[in-house]
């Protein structure tokens, strides 16, 4: 044995300590004793590895002068190291937490010796150090378990272990941890176990317990880091998304929030505020974007309705954060939704300029079906969906069917533009074509069949449309009002007008409130063709009280109705205009002038309330009133046909040099726009009649039969593509 040097001399003054083995060269006191420590942790692993855990935990304790617990607590770690998970669960099974909030509290309240503070002497050795990393060894033990737990699938009794530190903390520290201890390896190992809580009971189903862990976790005082606090709202808010549960309304305040603060109605709501957090602190910093925010936000936007909203944040994107035509595509998809179908179209014409990207299958196809069901932008339409099938490579083939869809019903939309017959015939079997190559490679795509059998409807080929629209009930469930609809109009084109009455009736059972606007108007149309216009007039007060209370109704469905463009919505001025049609038709000539009195007030500019009010006068016999109001209904609308067809009508009754030809000119011009209105053709046939040419006379009231026969009690053109939907 040879004493430690010192550099006083070689010799050893009193009270120095002797040691067996001399210290390196270099070395240091705090050295050897890490040194030591480590020597002793090697033992006790080696006596572990041997199955001795209670001579492991001695040695650990007689090294360290530590306590059991304590030793338990580093043989653990050892274990959960070393990936020996039931192991390390027996050793921290013997630890127990009892009697430590009472300790954290004293701890946390003593203050150091004022009488020795002013004699300048050294404090004693560091007590709160000493308790604060033993407190640290049991909690990161406990959080240890915990994990070890998560690893063999114990979810449950992981998030247990969690709630029993979270609940200890919650009672010594009310109101948050010491300033000074914050910065400890305590505060850290809590902020870890209040992260990993609301984690096990997500991974273990418990989703309802889970999104209160979540809350609370956001709402903790024990300072998780801005990484940390991002990533534990993107978890939140994909629970909050995906998750199944509708969790109740967050009900605690975050400290320093102001009375009255908005609280999110519901799961949807909370998530998107959210995800709008994280969204505004991703643009702020300056890390990586993460773009995996940005795709849950257009869900949950998309499916609350709110694309508008959507549009707004990536309008705020900085420049950079995706390339122009990546930001103009994604706006369109936004405007689109939010029914701003110009705006939407020209973001992608600038999408699909020729120093951008002209060649986009995506892009092309978006603006196809913006295009397609719009009689000005068909022809435009059917150009992008043509240049999409041209530009597809095999990885997009998949969108082939959708590009014929497109294409299909683009080409239909133009053959309802006023042009030759030729032209016309050619376009509808333009259609045909496109729309059955589209059926035939995505055979139960609801979509598709649905605009097949409604192109098949409109070129009067009645009984492959009704088989259509019985196949789309079939594959779509019957989930789409519109499929019920187009049925029923297909039965009364068949003049099977009470089985469409039933059909209807089953329809607005399964429907909600809210869709059956156009499903009651329907059966006001089919009462209305079978002679009964007292029902329909029954039928058309609960249309009226339908649409009366969309506008005074709160509800999310009440407002997706009024806001939907297609589909349901029913305008009030429709009704009131219907109703003065039943009661000019029950002569009750005062009822009829009040519904068009309604409905010039809320519409004050309207072609069909003209033309109801003309149709009035001449039921009146009141032909001059009735020609006048005629004229007004086509000054507004040029387009008009029925005003058309009812001038054309009185013009040829008067007769006349003059009124003839004018007579032939407004009924021309009808059956130009509408080739398939039986009114037109039979007043077609009448002139042709009194003038003297048989032949022309007798096709023109043979087209008229064959049209009334076919003809649904709607005309078929009211019914939107499924693309418009």
């Amino acid at each position: 044995m040879r004493s430690l040097a010192w550099p006083s001399g070689g010799k050893v003054k009193k009270n120095e300590t002797k040691f067996d083995d001399a210290m390196p060269e270099g070395g240091s006191l705090p050295e050897l004793a890490s040194k030591e420590l480590s020597r002793t942790l090697l033992e006790g692993e080696a006596k572990l590895e041997q199955g001795s855990f209670e001579e492991a935990e001695v040695a650990l304790r007689e090294a360290l002068s530590i306590n059991n617990e304590e030793a338990r607590a580093l043989l653990g770690r050892i274990e959960y190291q070393k990936g020996n998970f039931q192991g390390a669960l027996q050793l921290f099974d013997g630890i127990h937490l009892s009697g430590l909030a009472q300790s954290m509290r004293f701890h946390a309240s003593e203050k150091p010796s004022i009488r020795n503070q002013k004699k300048g002497k050294n404090p004693k050795p560091d007590t709160l150090s000493n308790f604060l990393h033993a407190s640290s060894l049991l909690i990161e033990a406990i959080y240890l378990k915990a994990k070890s737990l998560q690893k063999l699938g114990a979810l449950e009794d992981a998030a247990h272990e969690c709630k029993v530190v979270l609940d200890l903390m919650e009672e010594a520290f009310p109101g948050g941890l010491p300033s000074t201890w914050r910065d400890k390896k305590l505060a850290m190992l809590v902020n870890k176990m209040s992260i990993l809580y609301p984690q096990l009971l997500a991974q273990a189903g418990l989703n309802d317990r889970a999104i209160p862990a979540y809350r609370q976790a956001l709402l903790s005082t024990w300072g998780p880091n801005e990484d940390t606090l991002a990533a534990l709202q993107k978890e939140f808010a994909i629970l909050l998304l995906y998750g199944g549960v509708d969790a109740s309304p967050s009900t605690p305040s975050p400290p320093g929030s102001r009375d009255g603060a908005y609280i999110p109605k519901n799961n949807t709501e909370e998530g998107i505020l959210l995800l709008l957090l994280l969204l505004r602190r991703n643009i702020l910093s300056k890390g990586v974007f993460d773009y995996s925010v940005l795709d849950h936000l257009s869900f949950a936007l998309s499916v609350y309705g709110q694309t508008g909203v959507l549009a707004h944040q990536f309008e705020e994107l900085l420049p950079g954060t995706m390339t122009r035509a990546d930001r103009w595509y994604n706006l369109a998809l936004c405007y689109c939704g939010a029914g701003e179908d110009k705006i939407a179209l020209n973001l992608l014409r600038m999408s699909l300029g020729p120093t951008e990207r002209p060649n986009n299958v995506a892009s092309l196809l978006l603006a196809a079906k913006i295009c397609a069901a719009q009689k000005d932008l068909a022809m435009e339409g059917v150009g992008y969906a043509q240049k999409a099938l041209e530009q597809m490579s095999p990885e997009v083939m998949y969108m082939k069917s959708r590009a014929l869809h497109i294409l299909g019903v683009a080409f239909g939309t133009q053959a309802s533009v006023p042009s030759s017959d030729s032209e016309r015939k050619k376009l509808q079997q333009e259609a045909l074509k496109a729309l059955q190559e589209a059926s035939a490679l995505e055979s139960e795509d609801p979509r598709i069949v649905f605009d097949l059998g409604l192109e098949y409807a409109s070129q009067r080929q009645l009984s492959v449309a009704v088989d259509c629209a019985k196949r789309f009930l079939d594959i779509s469930s019957g989930a789409w009002v519109e499929g019920w609809r187009f049925f029923t109009l297909l039965l009364t084109a068949q003049e099977r007008h009470s089985e469409a009455e039933l059909v209807l009736e089953a329809a607005l059972e399964e429907s909600s409130r809210w869709e059956q606007g156009r499903l009651l108007q329907t059966r006001a149309k089919i009462q209305m063709a079978m002679k009964q216009p007292l029902r329909a007039v029954h039928t058309y007060r609960q249309l009226l009280s339908l649409v009366q209370a969309s506008h005074q109704s709160f509800s999310f469905e009440a407002w997706n109705w009024q806001k939907n463009k297609t589909g349901g919505r029913v305008e009030e001025v429709e009704v009131w205009q219907d109703l003065a049609s039943v009661y000019t038709e029950l002569k009750q000539w005062k009822d009829a002038e009040t519904c068009l009195e309604k409905a010039a007030a809320l519409k004050p500019f309207s072609a069909i309330t003209w033309c109801a009010t003309g149709k009035l006068y001449e039921a009146e016999g009141q032909q001059e009133e009735a020609i006048a109001s005629y004229k007004n209904a086509i000054g507004i609308d040029p387009a008009h046909v029925d005003s058309k067809v009812r001038l054309g009508t009185l013009l040829r009754e008067r007769g006349g040099i003059h009124a003839t030809p004018v007579a032939r000119s407004f009924l021309a011009d009808a059956l130009h726009a509408e080739p398939t209105h039986e009114e037109a053709w039979l007043q077609m046939g009448l002139l042709y009649k009194a003038e003297g040419s048989t032949d022309d006379a007798i096709d023109c009231l043979k087209a008229a039969v064959h049209y009334e026969q076919t003809s649904p009690v709607v005309p078929f053109s009211t019914i939107l593509p499924s693309l418009s939907w």
